[in-house]
């Protein structure tokens, strides 16, 4: 497991190379990338702001709720915070599996997760000042699809 909340840029080439290297028994690696989008013309950043510590334990305890559901072979999260601009990279979700649909399934469900239950708080800098970025309900509901409901 590899989880990394950081200021700096990443190689989401390099980081799904390292997923997959010295290991003939991977026959799956999905990834996602997530970049900084202006939803509206007038988006010129983003600032990411986070707890130091309890993100990375957050996200290390989805980690570990991928592997007990997917017989994952590794699995990378890299989290970037700071100031980013749209086109800038914010998030990688990488997942190795001996099977594709293991593969497939982790990564969403961990891309779900950190959209909605990673401690990171988004202002965003417009023409008309500053914004913060409210939870969506579109993302409440992917995230809630994993939900395993309790007897």
């Amino acid at each position: 497991m590899t989880v990394h909340v950081q200021r700096e840029d990443f190689d989401p080439g390099a980081e799904i190379a390292a997923l997959g290297a010295g290991r003939p028994d991977v026959g799956a690696v999905a990834s996602f990338v997530g970049l900084v989008r202006a939803e509206k013309d007038d988006v010129s950043a983003m600032t990411l702001e986070h707890y130091p510590g309890m993100t990375e334990r957050r996200i290390a305890a989805m980690e570990e709720e991928a592997r007990r559901r997917w017989p994952l072979d590794g699995v990378t999260v890299i989290h970037r915070y700071g100031r980013l601009v749209p086109g800038d990279r914010i998030v990688f979700v990488g997942v190795a599996s001996r099977h594709r649909a293991a593969a497939f399934a982790a990564c969403e469900f961990l891309i779900d997760w950190l959209k909605t239950r990673a401690p990171f708080w988004k202002l965003e800098e417009t023409t008309a000042g500053g914004r913060w970025v409210e939870a969506k309900d579109i993302d409440d509901a992917r995230a809630g699809r994993w939900e395993i409901e309790k007897p």
